[in-house]
């Protein structure tokens, strides 16, 4: 298939080719979903830990003896009924890693892509200049492509694109070897370099 190649002082497009199994794929929904819930619950850090009454610290001596002293009987201090004793069902430490496979990964990835390129929600440029590393010439340069909400893959991360775009709070520039299911469904419109691009396809090819 063909996409619209929009290159920096020229009006007309070029027309690029590229494999119909990355960019021309069916979408599959359910294949998206797992792999995008895999992806967030991956990110969780689950970093509540109480201590039940096996980790509290001391209580490894009877307090008193079982019989006799016509008190309740008592293993430990630590007793979750006792003060400064252990919790009861203590929350731990925990992980919510759920893993899918290589081969569906990189399926849910040519599924989003592909459908971006239905909805027209993905621009290709031949490359991506900014003047200054300064935050009006990042908005300059995405108002000449009609861009608001964006995000920007590309080939390398130059400094002057990091800092003119790091103040704004509706786009995001990432390198083409960490693109991720989540951003790619997470903004209105994808703008891609022919770089970036071509390591993408043949990536995913």
């Amino acid at each position: 298939m063909e996409l619209l190649l929009h290159k920096a002082g020229k009006k007309q497009a070029d027309r690029l080719q590229v494999a119909d199994q990355v960019f021309a794929a069916d979408y599959n929904e359910p294949l998206v979903h797992q792999v995008l819930t895999s992806y967030l619950a991956n990110g969780r850090c689950a970093n509540k830990s109480l201590k039940n009454r096996a980790a509290a610290r001391g209580g490894g001596k009877k307090p008193w003896r079982q019989k006799g002293l016509g008190r309740a009987r008592a293993g430990t201090i630590r007793s979750p009924i006792w003060r400064g004793g252990g919790v009861t069902f203590a929350n731990n430490q925990r992980t919510y890693a759920s893993k899918v496979n290589r081969k569906m990964y990189r399926g849910a990835l040519r599924s989003i892509l592909s459908e971006l390129v239905r909805q027209e929600r993905l621009l290709c440029i031949d490359e991506l200049n900014i003047s200054a590393a300064k935050t009006k010439a990042a908005l300059e340069a995405l108002a000449e492509l009609g861009l608001d909400e964006v995000l920007i893959i590309t080939d390398s991360i130059s400094e002057e694109l990091h800092l003119a775009t790091r103040n704004l709070a509706r786009v995001a520039v990432i390198d083409s070897h960490e693109i991720n299911p989540y951003s790619l469904v997470g903004f209105e419109r994808v703008l891609i370099t022919k770089a970036a691009l071509e390591k993408v396809e043949k990536w995913l090819a």
